[in-house]
């Protein structure tokens, strides 16, 4: 993408208007900006921008980690609000639920109001040829994020106008059932996909990317027919492949917006990088690679459990986690120790033998997590760092989850099929991992591809959850959630599946804490 159309944020919509809710959270857009602004289509292009990055720093950084992967049996974790969603006792003063729900009613809130904005600047006569699609771009996001909603929280609420919800005052807005909150997400893609140009510049969303969040909803509600032809008609597009380096996507941000990527969240290093920059390089890299430039403190680290998913073979290990014997030749720390620099000489070795403090290195699990961790900085054989701030982008779709799932589609309630086409997308994936394709396959032989696939990207959480309270019980209480020295087992009861309103909205809303109640 662009630098210059993607981060170029105007100043009539960078403030934001205050308001009591941060589920009717706005940009300020008034009438002076729709005269003056929005005439060209760069103008509208650096509206829509705005979307891509910035807002999702609150999910991205953390919370998606703690919901998508901690509570999944993915990472293990420490500190002080992760450990809540690693043993089933987070409750609904959780910083990271907060954060969550704060992030996607931001983007809904920025969304709508975007959207009625170019709705009134083409009635007044602005250019639909770059309007129409700038409003679609604004209906995917907001889709997604209320799919997101929808998963998280299920029932919950619906704001379409969060101008005229906090010009009247009246903030009690209730929670609508799960299925309705999932539909509109449903409705809001289909606009996307009737919006949107099959291609556009790298980085921003098109009809494809649409459609496949369209599949991957539909999957969600087990509507395998619809997942089906979405996920379908993104593979026969012949737009995405796999990319062949399944490690090189998630080490160096030289692979942003690559063939594989239908949408991502977009970075870039400024001189300022607060909010522009990914945050998951010190949550996630080890502390022994820790240099001027890069800070390292391992928040998160590969649970024991998923240690043991991966199969004998399976590219996927080295590109998603560090474990003993990991190496990357052309990062080479340095600090002040001489012993250190003489183990590091040779490049980056990841070695829980060689005492700590001279290279070794040697947390709670013995192993740290790859993905988005792209090095010590420039100057000492990567890329450019800053402190907390890289520049890889994250990403959020990708084609092989299309893949996996048209091939759990084909799949559906059957116990296994042969089927020719899913079996091909199927092996699609295994094939890049390095592993021998299957001749057929069965619910869990998908739930382990996307397992091992998307470990350390926020997803398995979902998985786990479409599956039933049963089925999830089953699979999270059979998980090891200790360490390397302590085995652990947790309970799951079905309170679980979903997360708690954030316990300060509620006291701003008490209808929140009501029976949901239908939107349509």
């Amino acid at each position: 993408m662009k630098h210059k159309s993607i981060y170029a944020i105007l100043l009539s919509t960078a403030l934001l208007a205050s308001c009591k809710k941060s589920f009717i959270d706005r940009p300020a857009l008034d009438a002076t900006t729709l005269q003056n602004y929005y005439n060209t289509k760069e103008e509208v292009r650096s509206l829509t921008s705005t979307l891509y990055g910035l807002p999702w720093s609150g999910y991205e950084n953390r919370a998606m980690d703690a919901i998508g992967d901690v509570m999944a049996g993915n990472e293990y974790t420490g500190g002080n609000d992760d450990p809540p969603f690693l043993n089933f006792s987070f409750a609904s003063t959780s910083v990271r639920i907060a954060d969550a729900w704060k992030v996607f009613y931001k983007i809904g809130g920025w969304t709508s109001a975007y959207i009625q904005a170019l709705e009134q600047k083409k009635a007044e006569g602005g250019d639909a040829s770059f309007i129409d699609p700038a409003i679609a771009e604004c209906h995917f996001l907001r889709g997604t994020v209320y799919f997101y909603i929808g998963r998280i929280w299920g029932p919950a609420p619906i704001v379409t106008d969060p101008g005229a919800v906090a010009l009247a005052g009246n903030f009690n807005i209730p929670r609508y059932f799960k299925e309705d909150v999932l539909r509109f997400a449903l409705e809001e893609l289909q606009m996307a996909e009737a919006g949107l140009p099959e291609t556009d510049e790298p980085g921003r969303v098109t009809r494809y990317a649409a459609k496949g969040m369209m599949a991957k909803l539909y999957l969600y509600n087990k509507d395998y027919e619809n997942a089906k032809i979405k996920a379908g008609e993104v593979i026969s597009s012949g737009h995405y492949s796999l990319f062949p380096d399944y490690a090189a996507m998630f080490n160096s941000s030289a692979n942003n917006n690559n063939v594989e990527s239908l949408f991502s969240i977009q970075h870039q290093l400024t001189s300022n990088p607060w909010g522009s920059g990914n945050q998951k390089n010190p949550d996630r890299g080890p502390s022994n690679m820790q240099t001027s430039e890069a800070s390292m403190w391992e928040l998160y680290a590969p649970s024991m459990d998923i240690q043991a998913a991966y199969e004998s073979g399976d590219l996927r290990r080295k590109g998603s986690m560090m474990q003993h014997g990991w190496t990357k030749p052309e990062w080479k720390p340095v600090n002040s120790n001489p012993v250190y620099n003489a183990f590091m000489a040779n490049g980056y070795v990841y070695d829980t033998i060689q005492p700590v403090g001279e290279g070794g290195q040697k947390n709670t699990t013995r192993a740290n997590i790859a993905k988005y961790v792209v090095g010590p900085g420039k100057s000492y054989g990567g890329e450019t760092v800053l402190g907390m701030n890289t520049g890889i982008n994250t990403m959020m779709l990708r084609y092989a989850d299309v893949l996996l799932i048209y091939a759990e589609a084909v799949l559906g309630t059957q116990a296994s099929t042969s089927d020719a086409g899913a079996l091909d997308a199927f092996n699609k994936v295994r094939t890049r991992a390095g592993l021998l394709p299957k001749t057929s396959i069965t619910m869990d032989d998908v739930l382990h591809e996307r397992r091992v696939e998307f470990a350390f990207e926020g997803d398995y959480w979902f998985d786990i959850q479409r599956q039933g309270f049963a089925k999830a019980k089953q699979i999270i209480e059979a998980q090891n959630r200790g360490t390397f020295d302590f085995e652990q087992h947790v309970t799951f009861s079905e309170q679980y599946m979903y997360l708690p309103i954030p316990a300060g909205e509620i006291l701003q809303d008490p209808e929140l804490a009501k029976e949901p109640v239908s939107y349509y």
